[in-house]
């Protein structure tokens, strides 16, 4: 029996904009189909064929949703959603996969995924899900962003790491509030510039190490756990590990 019913749905266009989506299927059929379909739907699509390999996508590029099997090779689905959500990464996550009791949907749901879809499935069904999901995460905005003990309160522009508030200009807040909502994922250096000062990234290279630096000393000085690592010819990430 197929995997994936009614297939050749109407197309239906994400609003207000495409969403970046990583899919995390083993199954090459499977895959290649739901692959096929979100893009001719409006999204934007890569395909991870293992766990290991989803997992360093999702750590190493921005994606607005995860749809993720649960029995994959190398990593478990499960264990890459409990290491993202330990890692403080809030990327949505919508598990397909073929264990269907109630016992696998609660742990899956407790785990941090914020929908479940258990094959086989009507192919017009993942499309409304991921529309839903994405009107959430748009109307839903968080105030308070969390990577590990440190906090940041958007409304009131106020940082704390375990209980010592920490003074930043603000241009070092603007920063740290890019990196926290992509906590977990590599901020390139053009990224940094295009939404902080809209401008040429090379030329302003050493700007945002001398920012990245100051930033740096500033939450992660006098505490055993640094939180603002830099990947060599990458970019930056904000993880608790």
């Amino acid at each position: 029996m197929s995997t994936v019913a009614q297939f050749n749905a109407p197309r239906v266009v994400p609003e207000p904009m495409s969403m970046n989506v990583l899919i995390v299927e083993d199954d090459e059929v499977l895959g290649k189909s739901v692959h096929r379909g979100l893009e001719e739907a409006g999204y934007r699509c890569q395909w991870a064929k293992t766990g290991a390999e989803g997992l360093r996508m999702v750590r190493s590029q921005h994606y607005d949703l995860l749809i993720l099997d649960l029995m994959v090779p190398e990593i478990t689905g499960l264990d890459i959603l409990r290491l993202l959500r330990q890692d403080g990464v809030k990327t949505p996550v919508l598990i397909l996969t073929a264990l269907g009791s109630v016992e696998e949907r609660v742990t899956g749901l407790r785990a941090g995924a914020d929908d479940y879809l258990v094959k086989p499935f009507a192919f017009p069904e993942l499309l409304a899900r991921l529309d839903a999901i994405g009107r959430r995460s748009q109307q839903l905005p968080s105030n308070v962003l969390k990577i590990g003990n440190l906090e940041l309160d958007i409304s009131t522009r106020r940082v704390i790491r375990d209980t010592k508030e920490i003074d930043l200009t603000p241009t070092e807040f603007n920063l740290l509030e890019f990196l926290a909502r992509n906590a977990g994922q590599v901020v390139t250096r053009k990224m940094l510039c295009e939404h902080l000062w809209d401008a040429d990234w090379e030329g302003v290279t050493n700007v945002i190490e001398v920012h990245i630096n100051r930033l740096r000393g500033k939450i992660d000085r006098n505490f055993p756990v640094p939180l603002l690592h830099t990947v060599r010819g990458r970019g930056y990430v904000l993880r608790p590990q």
